[in-house]
């Protein structure tokens, strides 16, 4: 598990205590108390039903509390990642497009963003073409490229290979530990997102466990619902590499050679430059 960056005055941007929503005679979540610090990774696990998204829309400001208290640091700023977003496949829409639908952005943050997610390469291509692996690290690109203080990820692994998967727990990590950002996560999932997090809230209605992954899967509540956490089931195939995969796409060989990593490969270094200096 990686641990909780340190930061001397464990700064919490958002907490929620004996939160709680009503819909028509029915509790959706209640009695949930949380805090979320700047530099933590925090996920919300739940089976379907048990209030994940609604815990997160009362963390967010979307939705308020019928019971219960939601705090939010002032002036903080939000970034978040859909479950899924509805594209018109008939509409052209290259990714440096999306990245600026709802926000003033400049080419800097905008470069920078894309090339932490491994995305730079991709400035140019249509959503549309894009792997589910690609998109959602296109989203992610899009929610940190203002330099949020909270990113909010909603099932970030849905679609996903295992492989994929891991892989986009890691860039989670690595955004984290660049931007000292909080993150909240929604996921299904422990036993794939345990090592990229520092806290969960196990959720069923009401908070049935919370504290580090490594207590909460020995928890007998956690295990009632999700059953015991078995880590030899979750096999990951291991292999030594000749070879790098750069941030900005590029692959380094063992000889320290590089090879470009362009979807069309006649673009050049120069030319996706070029272009990105001219859509700005």
């Amino acid at each position: 598990m990686n641990s909780l960056v340190k930061n001397e005055n464990h700064d919490v941007l958002v907490s929620l205590c004996d939160a709680g929503v009503v819909s028509g005679l029915r509790w959706l979540v209640r009695d949930v108390s949380f805090d979320v610090r700047r530099g933590e990774i925090v996920t919300i696990i739940g089976p379907n039903g048990s209030g994940k998204s609604t815990t997160a829309k009362m963390a967010l400001g979307i939705v308020k509390p019928n019971s219960g208290t939601v705090h939010r640091k002032k002036n903080l700023k939000i970034g978040y990642v859909p479950q899924k977003l509805s594209i018109d496949s008939t509409l052209p829409l290259p990714v440096h497009r999306l990245m600026t639908l709802t926000s003033q952005l400049d080419k800097s943050s905008m470069i920078t963003a894309l090339r932490l997610t491994g995305m730079f390469t991709l400035l140019n291509s249509d959503v549309k073409s894009l792997s589910g692996g690609e998109l959602q690290r296109v989203l992610i690109a899009r929610a940190i490229a203002l330099k949020p203080d909270f990113l909010m990820l909603d099932e970030p692994a849905r679609g996903l290979d295992l492989t994929g998967a891991l892989s986009l727990y890691q860039l989670v990590t690595k955004i984290r530990n660049e931007l000292n950002c909080a993150v909240l996560i929604i996921s299904h999932d422990l036993h794939l997102v345990m090592s990229a997090t520092d806290q969960v809230i196990c959720l069923n209605g009401h908070v049935c466990c919370q504290g580090p992954p490594t207590a909460v899967v020995e928890n007998e509540e956690y295990q009632k619902l999700f059953g015991t956490y078995r880590p030899d089931l979750l096999s990951v195939y291991e292999h030594e590499h000749d070879h790098v995969h750069l941030s900005d796409g590029r692959v380094k060989h063992k000889d320290g050679s590089i090879t470009p990593h362009f979807r069309d490969f006649s673009l050049s270094d120069r030319k996706i430059n070029k272009e990105a200096s001219e859509f700005c």
